[in-house]
């Protein structure tokens, strides 16, 4: 029902940043908290940020606390991770995926959709 498409991965280095974008389509698309997941090689698919339907809440892993910013616009039906002063350690596929509910997204679990994935790589 729900289609998330990301953009905005790139090639960039130490120290600098990027912006994602998940642009969201499909019946009642609002009604669902968005979040970003990452997965590196050799890591285990991780949370990086989460928001809800209304923007009220945001959540933020701890690796990525101070320096990630995740915001939403819903008349434009698009959520944006701006990523600043990335680490080579923040290498990896970034996913956005869409719940039902806000905690369900923070948990990391009952992920009702995913997007199919932007490559990010920090390298100098």
């Amino acid at each position: 029902q729900l289609q998330l498409v990301e953009s905005g991965g790139g090639l960039v280095q130490p120290g600098g940043s990027l912006r994602l974008a998940c642009a969201v389509s499909g019946f009642t698309s609002n009604a669902y908290a968005i979040g970003w997941f990452r997965q590196a090689p050799g890591k285990e698919r991780e949370g990086v940020s989460c928001i809800s339907r209304s923007a009220g809440s945001t959540n933020y892993a701890d690796s990525v606390k101070g320096r990630f910013t995740i915001s939403r616009d819903n008349a434009k039906n698009t959520v944006y991770l701006q990523m600043n002063s990335l680490k080579p350690e923040d290498t990896a596929v970034y996913y956005c995926a869409a719940t039902l509910g806000f905690s369900r997204c923070v948990s990391g679990d009952g992920v009702d959709y995913w997007g199919k994935g932007t490559l990010v790589t920090v390298s100098s």
